[in-house]
């Protein structure tokens, strides 16, 4: 395939799929774009192999994610690939010379997602959320570019995780659709609850005040990553700070969507409204380079829920 065609796949791709990602990408650099939507593309991709193919035996999902992913290595050893979307993230990789560890940690994630459908503890959850999030702040980090990798790596990894925890908060019934749970089930038994309780939830269209309380619990805890990745954004090259900004504030955004419904993740999906959007990405236009962006509070004391 003709690589301006790959590149505008996954373009389309992340513009379908990833709005609030995708409104923040239209504040980069053309040249720094195309290269986030063949990152969103690659990870898409994979996603969509493991969530859309509910309805194939499990052993022929994983065949496809690993026939992806086989041909992937296939493009990275310099074959040629048969693939819409390939020859743009093998460019991007070559282009900024990024690291395949990552691509592998993230890739590995995809394969739990096949098998392991719980998390007893919020390590545990980590330890899959080190793949499917972290490793893409540190992917993208050379693309946005800084003066200080080495400093500019953690707080990358933590929006990444931020991101994602807010995703499992916003999408408890949908991942229960899919026979999934990524509240932790030390989490559920702090408050009393069990999936069932969850599913009841999900059945009735609304919460009970002990999973609200949950899911504060857990908003809580993405607040705290939001707060470790913070100091990251000003870390940037001018030309990216906007762009990050934007998505720091409209993903943060969702958790206070959330908020104002009293955790209730089952009566309607928590989205930030178009205007707000706007006006979000039209500010962080304005906003001066290395402005820093607001550090979110904390709404509970999880420490004495915790003890």
């Amino acid at each position: 395939m003709d690589l301006a065609e790959s590149y505008a796949r996954c373009r389309d791709l992340h513009r379908e799929h990833g709005r609030t990602y995708y409104l923040a990408t239209r504040l980069l650099p053309g040249w720094k774009r195309r290269h986030v939507h063949a990152l969103y593309g690659f990870t898409r991709h994979a996603d969509e192999i493991v969530d859309r193919t509910e309805s194939l035996p499990p052993q022929r999902r994983a065949e496809l994610l690993n026939e992806w992913s086989e041909r992937f290595l296939a493009g990275l050893r310099g074959e040629p690939v048969d693939d819409p979307l390939l020859p743009a993230v093998l460019h991007t990789i070559a282009v900024f010379d990024l690291d395949l560890t990552d691509f592998d940690s993230f890739l590995k994630s995809m394969a739990m997602d096949l098998t392991v459908t719980r998390y007893p503890t919020y390590d545990d959850l980590l330890e899959y959320m080190e793949g499917s999030a972290a490793v893409i702040g540190t992917m993208m980090l050379p693309i946005l570019g800084t003066d200080d990798v080495a400093a500019a790596r953690e707080p990358a990894r933590q929006l990444g995780l931020a991101f994602q925890l807010t995703n499992f908060i916003r999408d408890v019934s949908e991942d229960l659709d899919r026979g999934r749970v990524y509240l932790p089930e030390a989490d559920l038994a702090r408050f009393g609850l069990s999936v069932d309780d969850l599913q009841a939830c999900k059945d009735r269209g609304s919460t009970t005040p002990e999973v609200a309380a949950l899911i504060e619990f857990e908003t809580a805890r993405a607040q705290e990553h939001y707060a470790a990745a913070a100091a990251g954004v000003t870390m940037l090259a001018p030309a990216s700070q906007a762009c990050i900004r934007t998505a720091y504030l409209l993903y943060g955004g969702i958790l206070d969507e959330v908020a104002a419904a009293r955790y209730d993740v089952f009566e309607r999906r928590a989205t930030v409204p178009n205007r707000r959007r706007a006006s979000v990405a039209g500010r962080a236009l304005l906003t001066a380079t290395g402005t820093a962006v607001p550090v979110p509070g904390p709404r509970l004391d999880r420490e004495a829920i915790l003890a």
